[in-house]
């Protein structure tokens, strides 16, 4: 009897722990699914048969708003002239259209290539080259380009706009507008990517357009097709935040363009400077949407430990993000505050839910049968993946997709882990090292 008692005691322990457990992993697991299946699914519907913004500007309306290309680089001696030259190729008014460029404390040639490209082989009229002796990140050399261009806009277009207006009734006097392209140096342009993202800022409304950003140099070993159909749904999803609320919930940071006038200073420090720039914006009640049609390219990353480290990077910048941010996930709701959580913050904690169902299935299965098997499902399926994916990658001239992208899922769930500790452990500098692409 005394056995017994005991028994009926450590059950009634056992139990709340159990029902605790069991909201675990229901709990991790409806937010995965929602993350990367119900709320997509959502997007889709609420977009459908709506379009895009329809107040723009035509490719000859001289009300077309200058441009300002703001770009940070560092040790890109690579593809800095392939990058120059694609910008004297777009199909914009050139009177319109100023470069600056910010060479973040550059140790290769990519110094003397941009002096080399715009004193030489591609003359620019407008186009400024600033040294920066210290390193200092990306940020910082956005924030001087961006008050250098600010400046240059006052002193040139405005006294040339005001002596062009002068006499003309006050009610058809408009500012000229101001856009910032915030660009990478490994993104290469099409000729009409330009025109497309600014032809949407003559409806006042639009704060920010973002690029459909593609691969290239995709190739079956590696992991950039599991990084091209990743990319893929994410320009899909972004696209139809757009399309169904205005609210695009962050660019990919590559090639984007914004008002500058809603252009604030990047707080020090910042991993991911253009994640706060556009939700800035958002907060601000300015919409933000993505342009299919304004189509750019970077070079496909191959090696997992390339875009892992990447991706551990921007993770550590996305918490920071959040912590900046965290007001838009505690009630009330609010649609932004919806779409924030459901497409940002609940992925950035995929790691976590997939450690949490593991745990809490493993801790179930002592006395439930389904958790048992759930448990061993997992831990066998997660190590199989990774050991089979590491077997086909030395063996397989074409390794099997499917077991591609479960490894390259994996992979970047355990980046996202890794850059919230070290965004816990405090951000000491924002200075990056360049990716090796195609």
């Amino acid at each position: 009897m005394a056995f017994v008692s005991f028994l009926k005691k450590i059950l009634a322990y056992l139990c709340p722990m159990q029902l605790a457990a069991q909201a675990v992993f229901w709990g991790s697991m409806l937010a995965m699914l929602h993350t990367y299946l119900f709320y997509p699914l959502l997007m889709r519907m609420l977009a459908r048969n709506k379009r895009l913004n329809t107040t723009v500007f035509t490719p000859d309306d001289p009300d077309l708003p200058v441009v300002s290309v703001l770009m940070s680089v560092h040790n890109e001696e690579r593809v800095i002239g392939e990058k120059i030259y694609s910008l004297t190729k777009l199909n914009y008014p050139p009177e319109k259209l100023r470069i600056y460029v910010g060479s973040d404390c550059s140790t290769d040639r990519t110094n003397d290539l941009v002096a080399h490209c715009f004193d030489i082989d591609f003359p620019l009229p407008h186009a400024h080259f600033s040294l920066f002796k210290n390193r200092r990140g990306k940020p910082p050399v956005i924030n001087d380009l961006a008050v250098r261009a600010q400046e240059d806009f006052e002193q040139i277009f405005q006294p040339a706009f005001a002596k062009a207006t002068a006499g003309k009734p006050s009610n058809q006097q408009l500012p000229p507008r101001h856009i910032f392209l915030l660009t990478d140096a490994s993104v290469m342009l099409e000729p009409d990517t330009l025109y497309h993202l600014v032809r949407h800022f003559k409806n006042d409304r639009i704060g920010a357009v973002d690029a459909n950003m593609r691969s290239k140099g995709v190739r079956e070993q590696g992991i950039s097709r599991s990084e091209e159909r990743y990319l893929g749904g994410e320009v899909l999803l972004k696209h139809r935040e757009g399309l169904a609320w205005g609210m695009m919930i962050g660019p990919f940071g590559g090639c984007y363009a914004l008002r500058a006038d809603l252009f604030e200073p990047i707080p020090p420090r910042s991993l991911v400077d253009d994640f706060w720039l556009v939700f800035r914006i958002l907060e601000r009640g300015y919409q933000a949407i993505n342009d299919l049609n304004a189509v750019c390219y970077e070079g496909a990353t191959h090696r997992v430990s390339d875009e892992y480290r990447r991706k551990k990077r921007i993770a550590a910048g996305s918490f920071q993000n959040l912590a900046r941010f965290r007001r838009w996930v505690l009630p009330p709701i609010t649609r932004l505050g919806f779409a924030f959580f459901s497409h940002k913050v609940l992925r950035w904690f995929g790691g976590f839910f997939l450690l949490f169902m593991l745990l809490s299935a493993g801790f179930l299965g002592l006395e439930n049968q389904f958790y048992r098997a759930v448990f061993w499902l997992m831990l066998s399926g997660m190590t199989g993946v990774v050991l089979l994916n590491y077997i086909q990658n030395r063996l397989l001239p074409r390794p099997f997709p499917m077991l591609t992208n479960l490894a390259y899922f994996l992979a970047m769930n355990l980046a996202l882990t890794d850059g919230f500790f070290k965004w816990l452990r405090g951000i000491r500098e924002n200075t990056w090292q360049r990716t090796s692409r195609a």
